[in-house]
């Protein structure tokens, strides 16, 4: 239980519903900014403004999967409010207080680093990035159904990147009978591609690989699409890009040359966002009932 545990839940989309819902069945006291026009509420949390948090007695605060824009603001799908989370708002906090989020950039990075407070990314936890690599192959074949016309079965696909998302969506696509390649650097990453029964290659031959491919998904998230790589693509081909904004595809010169290029980081929150925010959810209540056991300072 996380009774006696103070949290700010500061933004979000449908998926921090289930991270409220979650934890206030543990008994946490929730303080939410900016779910002002959600209909509902939940037992045990209290809708408020930025400044109506007495930020010295909260011990966790809870951000939405992107964290912050590049300026601070941060997302709030449920009010019209401008929230922005600045360091003099962390200083403010108990030395103890844990901030957590999906990912980061370098605002948030300078502004926790600043005031010496413990940030902790939920999105390069193995177990959070493999539950999550469901519900983005689910989008990634709608996306693919509803962009072309043709079926996937059959269907010339190129995967770049084995990572956990990249591995998750070359079998998938394999499993409906695409004739699938993945492309990656590490010989380690390579073998692993030829014992899944799956074509590798080099991601420096991608110029030439790229050639016949129907569908090109992405995961890598540095930009590896490039012009060059477009301009040896079949004038047909979909690219769908799954990194993280702004993507790994110069989707200006896609444009140019009539290709569709759609960027879908996120796809999690968008097909399935109920199970997205459960994924999210358990693992949150984990980290936080670790936390209160070992944690210092709380006003338990």
């Amino acid at each position: 239980m996380l009774t006696g545990l103070n949290v700010a839940v500061i933004g979000g989309d449908a998926r921090q519903l289930e991270v409220i819902r979650k934890l206030t069945e543990l008994d946490a006291k929730l303080f939410l900014v900016g779910f002002d026009q959600l209909d509902h509420g939940f037992t045990g949390a209290i809708k408020v403004k930025l400044d109506e948090i007495q930020f010295e007695e909260i011990d966790v605060i809870i951000l939405p999967i992107p964290g912050t824009n590049p300026a601070g603001i941060i997302e709030t799908v449920f009010s019209n409010e401008e929230v922005k989370l600045t360091d003099a708002l962390l200083t403010s906090t108990p030395p103890h207080c844990v901030i957590y989020s999906g990912i980061t950039n370098p605002y948030l990075d300078k502004i926790v680093e600043s005031t010496h407070r413990k940030l902790v990314l939920l999105f390069e936890r193995d177990d959070v990035a493999i539950y999550n690599s469901i519900p983005t192959v689910e989008g990634t074949i709608m996306m693919a159904i509803q962009h072309t016309d043709t079926t996937i079965h059959g269907s010339s696909i190129a995967v770049l990147g084995l990572g956990r998302v990249g591995m998750s969506v070359a079998r998938t696509f394999a499993a409906l009978g695409a004739q699938v390649k993945v492309g990656a650097r590490k010989t380690a990453d390579l073998a692993r591609i030829t014992e899944m029964g799956l074509t590798p290659f080099s991601l420096e031959n991608i110029h030439e690989e790229i050639r016949d491919v129907d569908i090109c998904i992405n995961t890598v998230p540095h930009l590896i699409v490039t012009s060059k790589v477009i301009a040896n693509m079949p004038a047909h081909t979909l690219i769908i890009d799954l990194a993280s904004k702004p993507g790994g595809t110069d989707f200006r010169y896609a444009e140019k040359r009539g290709i569709k290029a759609l960027l879908a980081p996120g796809l999690p929150g968008i097909v399935a966002p109920k199970t997205a925010g459960q994924i999210i959810a358990n693992v949150l209540s984990q980290l936080l009932t670790e936390l209160k056991i070992d944690g210092k300072g709380f006003s338990s």
